[in-house]
């Protein structure tokens, strides 16, 4: 078997085995101390909340460009937000004051909200459904602790949330500007999304979907043609003869790309065999994080203070991977795909890594 990926889905293995090889390598020679952990979570949640900040900017400003950085970095948010929030019951147990690490953590969490609600839409559903898995998690692991899901709490989050839709759509139509509207974006799936589900329930087969079913007829091979993979710079960089069609990819497949869950995506791009294989995959990643966690509370629990660390990175990692498979497989596979999928093996690395321990 050649080691060489002769297409997007042989890369998309390969890069998942060298990212899970690489993070259980790392993070079992790094001292995953929880004081480490949280630096670094809140270093890079005020450095995601400035980069959502700016991309907002740009996105209001129209002699500026904007990059959508809510696809690679949206999960990472979750990640480092619910990381942080964990650490703080932890600090508690220790006997530090964390009111004002607590009110930091308002308000990094309230400014990747707004900032990144601005950018993106959908982003805003994983966000709060990174959120509320987050503390979920943790008001199991950390039984004495007062739950932060409170109904009142809940429903309030609800109506924040519509708020911001609100907002937004009151913003895009005294300023014009169709691209933050929500109602526009519905009405685009509303366009789209029937015509893409037939295409797809109509042509995918075990292995992939009939050639004449893309937009390049007869140019498609029926199997990886580029509708899932990673982001097409790291094919033309390494120079892989896989089927891009520039021009036709970027304006054609947007209605499979855009206006579909993942599980339709996937199962049209690779076959039925390869998405339910995905899908084995991602339920074997959740179970083992929740029992890893368990391990972890059990230590804990013990008076052992060598997994604080590494339990409160599991549970950042656990949360995003959650929200992001949630997002993607169910709503819209863009947040699964090209730049967001390199995010998504990454959770999962990070998760599947626990499963490894080295004494020292």
């Amino acid at each position: 078997m050649a080691l060489i990926a002769t297409n997007h889905l042989m890369l998309i293995i390969e890069f998942a085995i060298l990212i899970h090889i690489g993070v259980l390598l790392l993070l079992n020679f790094l001292p995953l101390n929880f004081s480490l952990v949280f630096m670094l979570s809140l270093i890079l949640g005020v450095g995601i909340t400035l980069i959502f900040g700016i991309d907002a900017i740009c996105l209001l400003l129209p002699m500026l460009s904007h990059n959508e950085f809510t696809h690679p970095f949206g999960p990472l948010a979750i990640l480092v937000v619910v990381t942080s929030w964990t650490i703080l019951p932890m600090m508690k147990d220790q006997g530090y004051k964390a009111s004002n690490i607590r009110l930091l953590l308002i308000l990094i969490t309230a400014g990747i909200t707004i900032f990144g609600g601005i950018v993106h839409r959908d982003f805003l559903i994983m966000w709060v459904l990174g959120l509320v898995v987050g503390f979920f998690i943790i008001s199991k692991i950390f039984r004495h602790e007062t739950s932060i899901l409170t109904p009142r709490r809940i429903i309030l989050a609800i109506v924040a949330l519509i708020a911001v839709f609100g907002l937004m759509e009151l913003l895009a139509q005294v300023l014009s500007m169709e691209i933050i509207s929500p109602l526009s974006r519905i009405d685009r799936m509303n366009a789209n999304q029937i015509s893409s589900l037939q295409l797809v329930i109509d042509n995918t087969n075990l292995w992939g979907h009939n050639v004449n079913s893309t937009y390049w007829g007869n140019a498609s091979v029926g199997n990886s043609d580029g509708y899932i993979s990673l982001p097409l710079t790291f094919v033309t960089y390494f120079g892989l003869p896989f089927p891009l069609f520039y021009g036709i990819l970027v304006t054609k497949k947007d209605v499979i790309d855009y206006f579909l869950p993942g599980i339709f995506g996937i199962g049209f791009d690779f076959g039925y065999l390869t998405l339910a294989l995905i899908i084995i995959w991602i339920i074997i990643v959740m179970i083992v994080g929740l029992k890893v966690l368990d391990k972890y509370r059990l230590q804990r629990e013990r008076g052992s203070k060598k997994y604080l660390g590494r339990e409160a990175l599991l549970t950042g990692s656990l949360s995003a991977f959650v929200a992001q498979t949630i997002l993607g497989l169910f709503i819209i596979n863009r947040t699964i795909n090209g730049s967001g999928l390199v995010t998504y093996i990454l959770l999962s690395a990070l998760v599947m890594a626990h499963i490894v321990t080295t004494k020292r």
